[in-house]
């Protein structure tokens, strides 16, 4: 059992050094690796969503502080996701009698989310290269429908694996925003991860029964002190290297999983 603790605590701190380094979203990385922990799916899924929303919630803080969160578009993205992942959990706690019938849609969600982040992380500095050096514009409304609809695509596969409300959503604001300053899209992808993250973790709690609070627990233990190294660790250590790497992974393990 003490064993199993310390592990646990090591997990968190390697994973929340990683994104304290790089930047990468604690989803993608946390969840393959309690899943090869040997935890359930759905455990490790329900359980990460609660770690991701109280590791960021101090990100949001931090962020506001510095007016960095374009909360116009954190608010059209909510309107998608809270709802959509609500009914998500309501319909598999409806639909499914035992967390095994849903496995495989675990699963799946997990591996084509995995791929999408890898897919992101790798294209990021091709994204950011093809932006135009021009003076930031007002942001058109017109994009309001499509963030909508970005924002329910996300609440139903970060309740189903995890993963996605980090990189992924960051690439999708600095398409459609390429004006908007790198540390604004930042800002506002994480204030808006935490109210998703945290409404997915307590459907899963509540409705699902999918959380492991000692695990939590561990985790936090771990990972807070090291997301604070990491971040100071950043300035003397190439981050895009890294990122390539955990990229690699993420879309090795994503094939694997969407192939299951």
């Amino acid at each position: 059992m003490i064993i199993d603790i310390l592990l646990y605590i090591a997990a968190g701190a390697g994973v929340g050094l990683a994104i304290g380094l790089t930047g990468v979203g604690g989803g993608s990385l946390m969840t393959p690796l309690l899943i090869l922990f040997g935890f359930p799916y759905n455990v490790a899924i329900g359980t990460d969503l609660l770690y991701a929303s109280i590791t960021k919630a101090g990100g949001v803080v931090s962020h506001h502080k510095q007016k960095s969160i374009e909360w116009r578009t954190v608010k059209m993205l909510a309107l998608g996701s809270v709802p959509a992942s609500v009914l998500t959990a309501l319909v598999l706690s409806q639909v499914f009698t035992d967390s095994s019938d849903y496995e495989a849609i675990l699963t799946r969600s997990l591996g084509v989310m995995l791929v999408l982040t890898a897919s992101v992380i790798l294209l990021n500095g091709r994204l950011k290269r093809t932006v135009p050096a021009k003076e930031p514009k007002p942001d058109s409304a017109a994009n309001d429908s499509i963030i909508f609809l970005v924002g329910i695509f996300l609440g139903i596969f970060v309740t189903l694996s995890s993963v996605g409300a980090g990189a992924f959503c960051a690439a999708v604001l600095m398409v459609l925003y390429p004006h908007m300053p790198a540390l604004r899209i930042v800002g506002t992808d994480i204030a808006h991860a935490v109210p998703l993250t945290l409404v997915a973790g307590l459907g899963h709690l509540f409705w699902l029964g999918n959380v492991d609070f000692m695990l939590l627990a561990c985790l936090l233990v771990g990972s807070l002190p090291a997301i604070h190294l990491g971040t100071r660790l950043a300035r003397n250590i190439p981050g895009r290297i890294l990122q390539t790497v955990i990229a690699t992974m993420l879309l090795g393990m994503g094939i694997k999983f969407a192939a299951f």
